[in-house]
């Protein structure tokens, strides 16, 4: 068997299942009040979810408390592939025109929260522990719409779901008045399934074209991070916070499966590891409270994208570990690497909050967040945009008892890859090709994401 149509599509796998940590598809807020300021919270951080933007917060409880925080994440994405209608070998390619596909995402609902109970220990220590989702995306396709990317097989589906739930429980200890020092155990479960067409293969000595059918992967691992957070009160109105996450290293383990493999006499599965690490997260920020009704904060968010710049997946089945083993051409990486040459990211965020009343409160919020991805690792399944995202929400509490609610809106930037970049075939000249490119999925992208989401709080 020709190998190079099934192993292009096993590769790409292996570089789909760490997109959606990236910020492209990762929220990246946690808790109704911090999210509906911009996620601009390291330095206030004065409710339940301090525990994932800055432990130090929890300082400032000086009674127990609990929260619950529950979020609806709603992608809507397109994707359009065309190809020139001058180019002499558009019939060849594509007999039903220029423009083989045209579609976009299913409805989905992607549930997210957290719940964080608090407790005093003495003046100055707080204890706390904290259950959250700090990813948790995806995408479903029509896989009718896609027959043209599926090797002319409408009856493949395509999807991605992934999540990680993090076990964090956390220590605060207030130094003085002016200085609190926070941290937290981060225990990350992840879990990541996809589906997605399996490719061809060319088998001797006829070269006849050999559909592989349906794929599917479905993975689950562990890991262990931690999470340090400084707040010092500079003035009676001006707070400034320091939050480091450090790498968290998950190691995944599943089953991969090939529907139509078996027919060629190959095993139909394997079991795969691999190893992705959330990068190192570094967060700065001001809180200023110029008054009792108005608070302003700003954030500055660095992630070090560029510590996934290549992803190797282990295939335990020997047959598939061969097949993976080899190189479409000599200009590339072993299929079981994945170049991925993300770069460092920058997030700037921005967010307020007034009191109408002592307890309506109405606040607001702005930030970018670049995708750390380029345009030779694109695909459709978990695509990464530059997004501007706004947000807004209400707070109202009950004594003791408090209700937040609020909605974000993220919208990407608009991201095109030529067809002509990235195809390559045997006997199809193609002087545009980039091997930078060969592992993208070419065409238009666009994607909106709403997110509604509430909160509820008490302290006791």
């Amino acid at each position: 068997m020709k190998k190079t149509g099934f192993i292009l599509a096993l590769a790409a796998l292996i570089g789909i299942a760490p997109l959606a940590f990236a910020n492209g598809l990762n929220l990246n807020s946690l808790g109704t009040r911090a999210l509906t300021m911009g996620g601009a919270f390291v330095a206030l951080a004065d409710d339940f979810s301090a525990v994932y933007w800055n432990p130090a917060g929890l300082a400032k409880f000086t009674s127990k408390a609990f929260g619950l925080y529950g979020t609806d994440i709603l992608p809507s994405g397109t994707y359009k592939l065309t190809i020139p209608s001058s180019w002499p070998y558009l019939p060849l390619v594509s007999p039903g025109g220029p423009t083989p596909v045209d579609t976009k995402t299913q409805k989905k609902n992607y549930f997210g929260g957290m719940g964080t109970y608090i407790h005093p220990i003495n003046e100055k220590l707080v204890a706390a522990i904290s259950v959250y989702t700090p990813s948790g995306l995806g995408a479903s396709w029509d896989g009718s719409q896609l027959a043209f990317v599926s090797g002319g097989n409408p009856g493949i589906d395509w999807m991605s779901k992934i999540g990680l739930l993090t076990i964090a429980p956390a220590l605060a200890y207030k130094v003085n008045d002016r200085l609190s020092l926070g941290a937290a155990l981060n225990v990350n479960y992840g879990m990541f399934d996809i589906k997605m067409h399996a490719g061809k293969a060319d088998i001797s000595p006829a070269l006849l074209q050999f559909d592989l059918g349906q794929y599917e992967e479905s993975d689950t691992g562990w890991g262990v991070g931690a999470t340090f957070g400084i707040i010092y009160k500079a003035t009676d109105t001006t707070s400034f916070g320091l939050t480091v996450r450090t790498p968290s290293t998950v190691s995944f383990s599943g089953t991969a499966k090939i529907a139509n493999l078996p027919t060629l006499n190959l095993p139909g599965s394997s079991s795969v590891d691999r190893k992705v690490t959330w990068p190192l997260w570094i967060a700065l920020g001001m809180s200023v409270h110029p008054s009792d009704k108005f608070t302003f904060n700003i954030d500055a968010q660095y992630t070090k994208w560029s510590t996934i710049d290549k992803l190797e997946a282990d295939y335990q089945d020997t047959v598939w570990a061969t097949l993976m083993a080899t190189r479409a051409t000599p200009y590339s990486e072993p299929k079981s690497v994945v170049p991925m040459r993300w770069g460092d990211g920058l997030q700037l965020r921005f967010g307020a909050e007034y009191m109408l009343t002592k307890a309506l409160a109405i606040r607001a919020g702005y930030y970018s967040d670049p995708s750390p991805a380029p345009d030779g690792t694109l695909n459709i399944l978990l695509p990464s945009f530059d997004f501007s995202v706004v947000t807004f929400g209400l707070g109202y509490s009950f004594g003791s008892l408090k209700i937040d609610a609020g909605i974000e809106y993220l919208s990407g930037a608009e991201r095109d890859i030529l067809f002509l970049r990235t195809f390559r075939h045997p006997q199809i000249p193609n002087p545009l090709f980039d091997y930078n490119y060969e592992r993208a999925m070419p065409g238009t992208y666009n994607m909106k994401i709403v997110v509604p989401n509430i909160s509820i709080s008490y302290k006791f």
